[in-house]
């Protein structure tokens, strides 16, 4: 009987244990959300003119880069691993499209084939440097991180050192234009962001990425395809870092490698701050759109609050070191892959 009497005992404490840890699991997901809804509040009363209608089109430009580089790194992180190549393979990217539209410094004009190429030359890296990672079983931060340099090396023999201008008067017209009061390049993201959520709540592929970042091992027991999966992961990527590198060479009228510059960390900031585990299972696309606000919000009031672009640098810093703390306690243990 007494026997029986702490058997019970301990599957009562073991089940108030997981209500309590399914209680914290909850707020944590929703803590970003109110966040956000403070920020918007504090800095609506701080900031003057956060909330017209200027600035309101100011936050849609200014989150739509960073919500689709943000959205390609969601699945790298879901599956445990992270990703650098985004710097320079987006600057590499723009460089050679604006080199092969109309611009100053070639005689090239291939209109929308031009964005095409750059956009494959995109997936096609990306592929290479899931391959190295896949098949060489090399950390995936030091794989990027290298295909990164790289990238940014042939981006600046692509144009030698003087960046070509821009003349294509699409791209003009898909910066300065808008449909619905929205410009032109939020709706891009808005579209990024859509495909980002069906793939991860709608398709086999979503649930096996999940699968894959909670724990590798048992995904490849119960008969997921871990490599095959991974492969798509970052064919995804590549697909984001493609159009953030027309976007970004849309918005600066020219192709250089500056167009990465400043893209990654930012990018990883809204992943972590969002809510997504950076060892991977947990979070997702939802919480990516919800910490890239965060970010653009923060970085937006600050611009109007007249604080220094070096103290903006830091409070930046601040948010990533507490953002990957966050992630580190909710998931306990990190293990980069």
């Amino acid at each position: 009987m007494e026997k029986q009497a702490n058997v019970s005992r301990i599957g009562l404490e073991f089940a108030d244990e997981m209500k309590k840890q399914s209680q914290r699991e909850r707020f944590i997901s929703l803590a970003p959300f109110g966040i956000l809804l403070l920020l918007i509040v504090v800095f609506s009363i701080i900031a003057q003119g956060f909330f017209s209608l200027t600035n309101l089109r100011n936050l849609l430009n200014q989150v739509a880069i960073p919500l689709v580089m943000s959205e390609g790194l969601t699945f790298i992180f879901l599956m445990g691993s992270t990703d650098l190549s985004a710097e320079g393979l987006g600057g590499f990217v723009g460089s050679i499209l604006s080199l092969m539209i109309l611009n100053s410094k070639t005689s090239l004009d291939m209109g929308f084939l031009a964005i095409v190429i750059a956009f494959l030359s995109a997936v096609c890296v990306s592929l290479i440097s899931g391959f190295i990672h896949i098949k060489g079983k090399l950390p995936t931060f030091m794989v990027s991180y290298g295909v990164s340099s790289i990238m940014s090396g042939f981006a600046v023999l692509s144009y030698k050192g003087e960046p070509a201008m821009i003349r294509d008067p699409f791209f003009t017209t898909m910066y300065m234009g808008s449909f619905l009061g929205i410009p032109y390049l939020t709706w891009i993201a808005i579209v990024v962001f859509a495909i980002a959520y069906v793939l991860q709540f709608h398709t086999r592929f979503g649930s096996y990425v999940m699968a894959i970042g909670d724990n590798e091992s048992a995904a490849a027991n119960i008969g997921i395809d871990v490599d095959k999966t991974k492969f798509k992961v970052f064919l995804w990527l590549g697909c984001c870092i493609g159009i953030v590198g027309f976007m970004g060479a849309v918005r600066l009228g020219r192709g250089e490698i500056g167009i990465g510059s400043n893209l990654v960390f930012p990018s990883i900031t809204a992943v972590a701050v969002g809510g997504t585990s950076l060892s991977g299972g947990k979070g997702g696309v939802i919480n990516t759109l919800v910490g890239a606000l965060i970010v653009t919000v923060i970085n937006n009031a600050l611009v109007l609050l007249g604080v220094s672009p070096y103290i903006q640098q830091a409070v930046q810093g601040i948010i990533i070191i507490a953002s990957v703390a966050a992630s580190i306690q909710h998931g306990k243990n990190l293990i980069v892959k």
